[in-house]
């Protein structure tokens, strides 16, 4: 196992030719990280997961993300950017959703159930680039809390929600609950 510092060494020592899916996702199986490191961005609340920033470069950001039971992500995309996980701390499942209809001008959108991938500390996961709306789920049943480090690149600060309920999708803006460490400035 290796501290978090070290990890963000070890992804910022890799080109940004060579920060590819495989690159990065085998980067990330082969490199698990120590929990006791991530002490500085473990920050849990009950009323939400929190996006705690560890490390923003131009190619790439690291966010740790904290999990109370049963706590769940909109459904939503990265805007085009790719996207790793993995979670040294609990369980977390991540659900991939298909577009079966969607009218930009209008909002709506109809999407359908795909694939489930669980994810533990052995087995981190990335967004596929042909199914990149998913959410991420604490499940109840887990019965702990978790923490996921996710690899944006780029980074951004837009993304798509979507609602089933509705048959809509639409842009908001994303924040940092902390950032290295410290609470983030107030939105």
């Amino acid at each position: 196992m290796t501290t978090i510092d070290r990890f963000v060494e070890g992804l910022t020592a890799i080109s940004p030719a060579e920060f590819t899916q495989e690159r990065v996702q085998h980067f990330l199986r082969d490199t698990p990280v120590d929990p006791a490191s991530l002490a500085p961005f473990l920050h849990y609340t009950s009323t939400h997961y929190t996006r705690n920033l560890v490390h923003k470069c131009d190619l790439f950001e690291l966010i740790a993300i904290c999990w109370d039971v049963g706590q769940i992500s909109r459904i939503h995309n990265h805007s085009g950017q790719h996207c790793w996980m993995a979670v040294p701390i609990g369980r977390l499942a991540v659900q991939n959703y298909r577009v079966v209809r969607q009218d930009q001008a209008s909002g709506h959108c109809v999407l359908e159930e795909a694939n489930r991938v669980e994810m533990d500390p052995s087995h981190p996961a990335y967004v596929d680039d042909e199914m990149p709306i998913h959410s991420v789920l604490n499940l109840p049943e887990y019965g702990s809390r978790a923490t996921s480090l996710h690899v944006y690149s780029h980074p951004y600060d837009r993304c798509l929600v979507y609602s089933i309920e509705k048959s809509s999708y639409r842009e908001v803006p994303l924040f940092y609950d902390t950032e290295y460490g410290r609470p983030a400035a107030p939105r």
